[in-house]
């Protein structure tokens, strides 16, 4: 079996009611439009599974190199843990609107209702308009009386917490926070493989028909956690041509890497795969032998397998680096 390498893969793209054009902008795919809200740029979930752009794996979905490679692709905890499919959905949106105020379960409640993983995710600011906001949990004491008394009175924003945005925050949004991308944020996402979402609120939004778009109410009720708060922006330490610890999760570990010069990676003691993520710049990743040229809104994967990875930045760049303990 031939030896696997750094693995570009074929974005998946959603035009969403809310997408704008910067996406298209910024030249991953062809296919992406002035409506393109979501870039699927690495996806195991089931009939959304992007395929390898490069290499003699080319076309071959995320899930069907598991099921070839198995551990010497995620690692052995990952493959006992997860089987034949990628654990983790990573995103570029560009919300050129409001998305709808939402919710995800838990994995216990996704697990009963969906047979799947929970949802809980993280958001990394890419670019955002001056005075762009997010909603991120309540801004004060709730419970689901009190909660459903303002989305029955069309006030649920008064009891939402929303906070201005900037280029480099990240925010952690477990499973149960009530959240919301407004307009004007571009970001990448981190998230568990799961395509839950329960829609609570959408802005009294209709489309071009006069339709309003589907809500989950009754779903999200026992979804919400009424104690979820805003813990503000997270930043990395910025170590230039170094590695910052960013987010950890009990489903993934994400540092953020900024360069202007050339570094090793050495992975030998980590038993799990690799993500780069380009957010900002432009580079060359190098491993086993075979160089990967990578752009913002991009990403790499690293087999389990390759222990020394090498990365070089045209200019500068910024990475999202992230794997499984």
């Amino acid at each position: 079996m031939s030896a696997l390498y750094p693995l570009k893969f074929t974005p998946i793209l959603k035009d969403k009611i809310w997408g704008g054009s910067k996406i298209a902008k910024m030249q991953i795919s062809d296919d992406a439009t002035e409506n393109t809200g979501e870039a699927w740029i690495l996806s195991g979930v089931e009939n959304d599974e992007t395929p390898v752009a490069n290499g003699f794996l080319a076309e071959n979905t995320v899930n069907e190199l598991i099921e070839v490679y198995m551990e010497e692709l995620v690692g052995e905890k990952n493959f006992e843990a997860f089987g034949n499919e990628f654990p983790l959905l990573y995103k570029v949106i560009d919300a050129d609107d409001d998305l709808s105020i939402q919710v995800h379960p838990n994995d216990k409640l996704a697990l009963k209702r969906h047979d799947c993983n929970g949802k809980s995710e993280m958001w990394y600011v890419m670019d955002a308009e001056k005075d762009a906001e997010i909603i991120l949990g309540f801004n004060q004491d709730m419970n689901q009386p009190k909660f459903l008394k303002n989305l029955e009175n069309n006030t649920i924003l008064d009891i939402l917490a929303q906070q201005k945005v900037q280029s480099g925050d990240a925010y952690y949004i477990p499973s149960g926070c009530i959240h919301a991308i407004r307009k004007g944020v571009l970001l990448a996402e981190i998230q568990q493989t799961s395509d839950i979402t329960y829609r609570v609120w959408d802005w009294n939004r209709v489309d071009e028909n006069g339709n309003s778009r589907e809500l989950h109410v009754e779903e999200a009720f026992e979804a919400i956690d009424y104690n979820a708060r805003n813990g503000g922006a997270t930043r990395s330490q910025g170590i230039i041509n170094g590695t910052s610890s960013l987010i950890k999760t009990p489903y993934f570990h994400t540092n953020e890497i900024i360069l202007t010069q050339g570094v090793e990676k050495n992975y030998t003691d980590l038993d799990s795969f690799v993500t780069l993520f380009c957010v900002k710049g432009q580079g060359t990743i190098v491993a086993n032998d075979v160089s990967v040229e990578i752009k913002t809104g991009e990403l790499v994967l690293i087999p389990a397998n390759i222990d020394i990875v090498r990365i070089f930045p045209t200019n500068s760049m910024r990475i999202l680096e992230t794997y499984i303990l």
